[in-house]
């Protein structure tokens, strides 16, 4: 656990002292959106954002890094008045989505599920984003916050107190709050500062992410394909004649399509993508990236003080593209708990913090179960698995109730 002290830190003996309710380490779009959102509840906030990196590019190309981002994530960035601070020409609805397994080149008919949002009485399955958008709403809507305060910094020590939690930051000054909120990714400094315990495992693969125009219109689709040798490919809908790739490969196939041209990664992707999306051809200029993926759960998601959010909090396979969307969901559920809290009770009590963790537990239990569960199923190339997971696919398909549910679930109903 953080560093217990028998007195607040001298420059700050309570929260009130550095003027914050709640300090968030962390300036991604989760950590963001949680400091204008408990701002907006009338908490005072601090943001303990890394020092100023480059600026992205001010241009039209697109971002490859992009999100899908479910109704929970919509509703969230709404009531925080971001949504429709982006750009809405660079935001593709998602109006169906197919997913097939393996068995293409095969006498095997491959499985097959399909979601549509007219099914689902939905205006739409989610919303693809691209994270520069996303963060260009966010860091505009955090200069008119008038309960925010933004501190470039890097923290180096925590310590926690019966009043507070004190951050000490590398210059040598300390941020006081009464809930330090970590918000800092995958490889999370506020959770390594808290004896709070992980399972780890690397997937084995990295996501190979870029952007592509094709042939034919992809009709606000999202496409996904299993193979157990090439991993998991997703061709998601962009606005036009564009799609995001998001390729979770094998590190040495990784590794391999990472050295190729793009026009001839297009070639690699036909013999999924012609069929539906003609052609592919890079989008200019050409940019590809590559992260390499790992199931990280944290054993808890709270510590005296101190909350989790994002991939601090858990990190999962992204074949559902649910990882922001779990963030926000933490997000989401955070704010209603510290807003409901009775007023004897400050933001980092630990009874208030043990409702968040349990608010919490079963939504992000079921996607880690989930996202794993089918990495193992499509991993193997053994031949009854194979024919038992493209069957119970196009069963699944073929039963309306469990494919409701499975849709309610996914827009985060």
């Amino acid at each position: 656990m953080p560093r217990m002290t028998t007195h607040a830190h001298p420059s700050s003996s309570s929260p009130a002292a550095a003027g914050s309710d709640i300090c968030i380490v962390g300036d991604g779009a989760v950590g963001k959106t949680a400091a204008l959102g408990l701002a907006q509840a009338g908490l005072k906030v601090t943001l303990l954002a890394p020092p100023t990196k480059a600026a992205p590019p001010d241009d039209a190309s697109w971002d490859v890094r992009v999100y899908a981002l479910n109704h929970t994530a919509h509703r969230l960035l709404s009531s925080v008045r971001v949504w429709d601070a982006m750009d809405v020409e660079r935001i593709a609805p998602v109006d169906n989505m197919t997913v097939q397994g393996d068995g293409l080149a095969e006498k095997a008919k491959p499985g097959l599920l399909s979601f549509d949002a007219y099914a689902a009485r939905t205006d739409a399955l989610a919303w693809i984003v691209e994270g520069r958008n996303l963060d260009q709403a966010l860091d505009a809507a955090l200069r008119f916050a008038p309960n925010v305060r933004v501190v470039q910094g890097r923290a180096t020590a925590l310590s926690v107190s019966a009043e507070a939690a004190t951050l000490t930051l590398e210059a040598g000054q300390s941020l006081s709050a009464a809930l330090v909120v970590g918000a800092d990714g995958a490889n999370s400094w506020v959770r390594g500062q808290c004896d709070i315990g992980l399972d780890y495992r690397s997937y084995g693969q990295n996501a190979i992410v870029t952007n592509f125009s094709c042939e034919l219109p992809h009709r606000g689709v999202a496409h996904q394909w299993f193979s157990p040798t090439e991993g998991i490919i997703a061709l998601l809908p962009l606005p036009g004649n564009r799609v995001s790739l998001v390729w979770s490969a094998p590190v040495a196939l990784a590794e391999q399509l990472m050295r190729l041209p793009l026009s001839e990664l297009a070639g690699r992707l036909a013999q999924w993508a012609a069929p539906v999306l003609g052609q592919l051809t890079p989008l200019q200029p050409e940019v590809a990236k590559a992260f390499p993926l790992r199931l990280i759960k944290p054993h808890a998601m709270i510590a005296p003080r101190v909350a989790l959010i994002g991939d601090a909090a858990h990190a999962v396979h992204p074949m559902a593209g649910h990882g922001m969307n779990l963030g926000f969901g933490d997000v989401d559920a955070l704010i209603e708990t510290l807003v409901k809290r009775e007023p004897q009770y400050d933001c980092g009590d630990d009874r208030v913090l043990r409702r968040y963790g349990r608010a919490r537990k079963e939504e992000v239990l079921l996607m880690q179960i989930a996202t794993d569960g089918l990495h193992r199923l499509f991993s193997t190339e053994a031949e009854p698995v194979r024919l038992v997971r493209n069957l119970g696919m196009s069963l699944v398909n073929h039963l309306p109730v469990l494919k409701r549910r499975l849709i309610a679930h996914a827009l985060g109903r």
